[in-house]
C-alpha cells in the first residue's frame, strides 16, 4: 500500500525526529529536509504535502515556497514559531495551504494535515461527495470539482487549494451572502469567529478578486456586504 508521504522541512533536527515519531504510526511516510538545499534534493514535488518551517537557516520558508508553487501545487503547511498575523497573511498570500503556531499539539497537527489533504483530494476520491466534484458553471466562471480546476472567461486560474476552496463555496451560494466565519470553514477546514480568521478571509477575497476580476472595468463579482460577510454577484438578470 503506498503511503501518503510527507516532506518535514525544519533545521530543528530534534523536532523533526519528534515528528516523525508521531506521523509514521498514523500512516504516513516521513522524509526530512533541515534546509533550502535538502528541500530540494528531497524531490519534494512528489510529496502529498510538505510541512515547511518559515525560520530556515539561510533562505526563509517564505522564499522556498515562493519559489516551490512556480512549478508545483502541493499543498503546503506553514510552521511559525511567531505569534504573528504578518507571517501569516505573507504564508496565504505566497500560496501556503494553512500554517501553525509552534509550539503546537501533535494532535491538532495531524488534525490539519489531514483537513487538508481532503481538501487537495490526496486522500481517496471515495471520501470527497458527489457535489464537490460535480461541475459548477456561474456566468463566465467555470468550476470543475473533480479536477480541482477553474476557468475565468475561457482562462485557466492558478489557484491555491484554500482560494478554490473559497471560490467553490462562494460559486455554490451565489447570490447570497455569506459569513466570514463560513468562508473559514471552507477555506481552512476550521471554524473561528475572531479578527484574526476574518483577515486571514479578507486576504483570500482580496486575491481572488484580483484573479477573477485582472481585466480592468470588469465589474467585481466579489461583493461585501458590510457586517455581514461576502456575496458572489449573479450575472445581470439572475438575482434570486
Amino acid at each position: 500500500m503506498n503511503l501518503p508521504r510527507l516532506l518535514l522541512v525544519d533545521d530543528d533536527v530534534e523536532l523533526v525526529e519528534m515528528m516523525r515519531e508521531y506521523m509514521e504510526p498514523e500512516g504516513f511516510k516521513v522524509d526530512a529536509a533541515h534546509d533550502n538545499t535538502a528541500f530540494m534534493a528531497a524531490d519534494p514535488a512528489t510529496a502529498d504535502l510538505i510541512l515547511l518551517d518559515v525560520m530556515l537557516p539561510g533562505r526563509s520558508g517564505f522564499e522556498v515556497l515562493k519559489e516551490f508553487r512556480k512549478r508545483s501545487d502541493v499543498p503546503v503547511i506553514m510552521l511559525t514559531a511567531r505569534d504573528d498575523d504578518v507571517d501569516r497573511v505573507v504564508g496565504l498570500e505566497i500560496g501556503a495551504d494553512d500554517y501553525v503556531s509552534k509550539p503546537f499539539n501533535p494532535r491538532e497537527l495531524m488534525a490539519r494535515i489531514r483537513a487538508v489533504l481532503r481538501r487537495t483530494n490526496a486522500e481517496p476520491r471515495s471520501a470527497a461527495t458527489s457535489e464537490q466534484l460535480s461541475n459548477l458553471i456561474v456566468g463566465d466562471v467555470e468550476l470543475d470539482g473533480a479536477s480541482r480546476e477553474a476557468w475565468c472567461r475561457g482562462q485557466v486560474l492558478d489557484l491555491t487549494s484554500a482560494e478554490f476552496n473559497l471560490l467553490e463555496f462562494l460559486l455554490r451560494r451565489a447570490g447570497e451572502v455569506v459569513r466570514r466565519d463560513d468562508l473559514s470553514q471552507a477555506a481552512f477546514g476550521r471554524q473561528n469567529g475572531t479578527n484574526r480568521i476574518d483577515r486571514n478571509v479578507d486576504t483570500l477575497v482580496s486575491k481572488l478578486r484580483r484573479k477573477l476580476d485582472a481585466d480592468e472595468g470588469i465589474e467585481r463579482r466579489i461583493k461585501t456586504v458590510r457586517n455581514a460577510g461576502y456575496i458572489y454577484a449573479l450575472p445581470t438578470g439572475k438575482e434570486r
